[in-house]
């Protein structure tokens, strides 16, 4: 959203707010919730879906009574766009952890790479990534993981609504992406390298939409709070 648009709004944070937000790179979703929690002086403030800190794009909070509508906006289909690396592979499925596995990928066709997409539309089980903030056994599952504990995550069904590949650069290829709650493009990626006979790992993410809500009418998150602190 351009400055002028944000100047010209007029908000209300304790009778609620729904804001829609550019989350910046390396940010966790909580720290965008406590920068603007602190900046607005309110203490209901929480966001409708988390986005992993090495991904970027629309992340939406919702501010005073607008909090009650987080479960709602949670359960609309989400749209990313983004990148993998085939032919390795990385225990966290992105770039927070160090490669462990290398494979040869120069076998591999366009026409394979597209194909293998119809494999993953419609319901399926996925099985999310240890290093998520899925609570397993009273901790969160990234704590397990960079303690080198083994647990057992449980798959669950998820709906992917559409997936392209956009642009082949072996061993890089772009993705679109539109899926239910709950996914994990992390996971949805390694099991693309595991189809393929390759193994894959996520090497950039963007979440452009949130049911309607666009990525296009998000706040850059500098700009919002160097207005709230005009």
């Amino acid at each position: 959203m351009t400055e002028d648009k944000l100047y010209n709004q007029a908000f209300d944070f304790a009778a609620g707010e729904v804001l829609l937000i550019d989350k910046p790179y390396e940010w966790t979703s909580f720290d965008v919730v406590k920068k603007i929690r602190n900046a607005i002086k309110i203490k209901k403030v929480g966001h409708a879906g988390t986005l992993d800190p090495l991904a970027t794009g629309l992340l939406i909070v919702c501010t005073g009574k607008k909090t009650k509508t987080i479960n709602q906006i949670q359960d609309q289909e989400k749209v990313y766009t983004g990148k993998m690396v085939l032919g390795k592979t990385t225990p966290s499925f992105d770039l927070e952890t160090e490669i462990q596995d290398v494979a040869d990928v120069d076998d591999l066709t366009d026409e394979q790479i597209h194909n293998a997409c119809g494999n993953f539309i419609g319901e399926i089980d996925q099985i999310p990534p240890l290093f998520s903030a899925i609570k397993v056994q009273g901790k969160r599952a990234y704590t397990h993981a960079r303690n080198n504990e083994k647990v057992e995550l449980k798959s669950r069904k998820i709906h992917i609504y559409s997936f392209e590949i956009k642009e082949i650069n072996l061993p890089e290829v772009s993705f679109y992406v539109k899926c239910s709650k709950g996914t994990y493009i992390r996971s949805l990626t390694r099991d693309f390298g595991e189809l393929l006979g390759k193994g894959a790992y996520l090497s950039e993410l963007r979440r452009t939409h949130i049911g309607d809500y666009k990525v296009e009418d998000a706040y850059q998150l500098d700009d919002f709070i160097k207005y709230l602190k005009k």
